[in-house]
C-alpha cells in the first residue's frame, strides 16, 4: 500500500519549486507572505489487481488554494483576483504541464517506492473573496494516481 505522507511532501515540494511561491501544508507558510499556496489532502482511494485484494494502487486528491492577501501595514490594500488567477495558472502548469517535444512531465513528481501513473485536474471551482479582510482565494483540486515502483 502506498503511504500518503511522502506523496503530500512531494506535491508540496514540486509546487513550491516549480512556482517559486511558498506552500503551506494546511496552514499559512512561515513568515506570513502576502501570497502563497495552501495544500490540503482531500480524498483518497485504493485499488489494485482483481481478486488479489492487496490495495497496492492509490489515488490521492489534493486541494491547492491560491491566496492573495493585503500588504501588511498598508491601509486599504487587498488581495487581487488577477494575482490568484495567475497563481492558479502557475499551479496548473507546474502540476500538469508536459514537454511538447517528449510528452514527459515538465516537473517530475518523485515519490520513493511509487510511480505516478496519472495527474489530473479533478475540479476547479475558482475564485472566492472575503471583502471584510481583503483576502482573495482560488481553489483547484488535483488527482494523482500511483502504483508501486
Amino acid at each position: 500500500m502506498i503511504e500518503r505522507l511522502p506523496v503530500t511532501a512531494a506535491v508540496a515540494d514540486l509546487l513550491a519549486t516549480a512556482t517559486s511561491i511558498p506552500v503551506g501544508r494546511g496552514r499559512m507558510p512561515l513568515g506570513g507572505p502576502q501570497h502563497y499556496y495552501l495544500l490540503y489532502a482531500v480524498d483518497s482511494t485504493v485499488s489494485g489487481a482483481p481478486f488479489a485484494d492487496e490495495h497496492e494502487d492509490a489515488s490521492f486528491v489534493y486541494q491547492v488554494t491560491s491566496v492573495s492577501a493585503p500588504a501588511p501595514g498598508v491601509k486599504g490594500s487587498a488581495g487581487m483576483l488577477d494575482q490568484v488567477e495567475l497563481m492558479a495558472d502557475r499551479a496548473r502548469t507546474a502540476l500538469l504541464g508536459r514537454d511538447p517535444a517528449t510528452g514527459a512531465w515538465r516537473h517530475p513528481l518523485v515519490v520513493p517506492g511509487a510511480s505516478v501513473m496519472c495527474r489530473d485536474l479533478d475540479t476547479e471551482p475558482g475564485g472566492t473573496s472575503d471583502p471584510a479582510d481583503g483576502i482573495m482565494t482560488y481553489v483547484q483540486r488535483f488527482r494523482f494516481d500511483l502504483t508501486p515502483a
